[in-house]
């Protein structure tokens, strides 16, 4: 049995009831097989595979808050702190009814490798709670995010640990985490990535993880002789990843015809193209009502309830909402379409099943680790100009966001190659990214 083929099975019977994690580890482990095959005895002796899917530090705690009726609740937060070996911990916050350690830890794990990519020096972290902003008032999410903050505080720093927002996590809710941080330290420095514009957050940061998608996505297109132009796509959510994924689309002669929520997805034929039908996902995303069939009723066109809008014959499907996302019988709908490109922009929207079926169908999957890096990204950049006490101005972010990009697609590409994957973005992006953790690992000891 291989190294890798002994650690996964050490993860499946260690975490055999953490199963989106397992998932994320055993996606990245069957990919690094090369890798590891031509320095096996040093990794071995260094036990560098146990150490890298270990986090180095995992935070659970409580958070009580008061309700607007005086109330008291408690939910569970989380800080996973997976990985420092080449920066400070970085990763979002995620406030959502699903998240668990085992989401956290998946999160966790895939940003270390999400991180490296970039090649800015930024470790990988996750963390978030079960609580739910949707239907809150605005006080209660204060309350919350006060309390939460309250004992996150005590982990994290601007050298340290900097998240930044996830699902649920927006302007808002980092306005009062990021108040209530340097209330407690009394400091003003940059610990929370995606702050408003007003004190020290960037420019294009809100639409940076899907203009960051379709800028890598330009780049596979190009290396396959291919072009956005005329393109049709199906995406799939409607916050902020998805509304910067269209606007994108749009702008390079792409046309997004779906885009879906918890309740269904609409099909707008002649394209969500237009200013007006842009800016209404924002309108959707901030009315708190977490439904997509509003956009339906707005514009006159057809809304499927309950369904999913991979059964659309499009050219290109970019799953922009949650993990698994796509399951095996959506991979058959997109293959029996003709769909030629899968680009992941959530984080991994592709159950391992649905993701092999499409592969071994001709469709080219382009990996969530590389393709929404762009979020974090600009919020490395944020992290820059907050240290120099100095803003960017949007262009100059922009043009960043892009060179980033296609650095990341570049490296990817050319890891594959070098390792007798040509073509295989997935084994790439995970064999570039190892390359940089490993050799920091390695040079930093046993820690």
């Amino acid at each position: 049995m291989s190294y890798c083929q002994e650690v996964l099975e050490l993860v499946k019977s260690r975490h055999a009831d953490q199963p989106e994690f397992v998932q994320a580890v055993t996606e990245v482990l069957e990919s690094l097989e090369p890798a590891i095959a031509a320095n096996e005895t040093l990794y071995r002796r260094k036990a560098l595979l146990e150490r890298l899917v270990e986090p180095e530090r995992q935070i659970i705690f409580r958070v009580p808050w008061v309700d607007d009726n005086g109330q008291v609740q408690v939910n569970t937060g989380y800080r996973v702190q997976f990985n420092s070996a080449i920066g400070p911990y970085k990763g979002g916050l995620r406030f959502h009814p699903s998240v668990k350690l085992d989401t956290m830890k998946f999160l966790g794990f895939e940003q270390t490798f999400k991180n490296s990519l970039t090649t800015l020096p930024m470790g990988g972290g996750k963390g978030g709670s079960d609580f739910d902003p949707r239907g809150k008032s605005d006080d209660e999410v204060m309350r919350f995010c006060q309390s939460f903050m309250t004992e996150l505080s005590k982990h994290i720093g601007a050298n340290t640990d900097v998240p930044a927002g996830d699902i649920g996590v927006g302007a808002r809710e980092v306005g009062y985490l990021y108040g209530q941080y340097k209330r407690l330290r009394n400091e003003f420095t940059g610990v929370l990535t995606g702050k408003g514009l007003s004190f020290g957050g960037s420019l294009i940061r809100p639409e940076a993880t899907g203009f960051g998608a379709v800028y890598y996505t330009v780049e596979m297109l190009k290396s396959l002789g291919d072009d956005i132009t005329g393109k049709t796509f199906a995406v799939s959510g409607f916050g902020n990843v998805a509304w910067g994924t269209v606007k994108k689309i749009t702008e390079m002669g792409g046309k997004v015809v779906t885009i879906s929520g918890p309740d269904g997805y609409v099909y707008d034929e002649d394209g969500i193209n237009t200013p007006e039908k842009i800016d209404f996902m924002l309108e959707m995303r901030a009315s708190g009502h977490d439904k997509v069939q509003d956009y339906a009723d707005k514009f006159g066109v057809p809304f499927f309830a309950g369904k999913r809008p991979w059964e659309v014959k499009v050219d290109v499907v970019m799953p922009c909402a949650i993990q698994n996302e796509i399951n095996l019988d959506d991979a058959k709908n997109i293959v029996a379409n003709g769909v030629k490109y899968c680009v992941e922009v959530a984080n991994m929207p592709t159950t391992f099943d649905a993701a092999a079926y499409m592969r071994e169908n001709g469709v080219t999957l382009a990996p969530s680790k590389a393709v929404n890096a762009g979020g974090v990204a600009v919020s490395g950049l944020e992290m820059s100009q907050n240290s120099m006490r100095y803003n960017w101005t949007e262009e100059e972010v922009d043009a960043k966001l892009q060179q980033i990009m296609s650095n990341i697609f570049r490296s990817s590409y050319e890891a594959a190659k070098k390792y007798g994957m040509e073509g295989d973005l997935v084994a790439g992006a995970n064999l570039a990214a190892f390359e940089k953790v490993a050799d920091a690992m390695l040079a930093q000891g046993v820690v």
